[in-house]
């Protein structure tokens, strides 16, 4: 997996997970920011991508 990638996933995991609601497994949404962390990504970058999926 790259760092674009995991990024995206990342993202995808944390608007999945719904905040508050926890409409996913928390793990789930770990294990996704940790690999994307891993791979050199940011909190910025996985923001900007949750924004790009969001459309905003």
């Amino acid at each position: 997996m790259d760092k674009q990638t995991a990024i995206e996933e990342a993202a995808r995991e944390v608007l999945a997970h719904g905040g508050p609601d926890c409409l996913t497994d928390p793990k789930q949404v770990t294990r996704a920011v940790k690999r994307a962390y891993d791979l050199g990504a940011t909190e910025d970058d996985i923001t900007a991508e949750m924004r790009r999926q969001r459309g905003v």
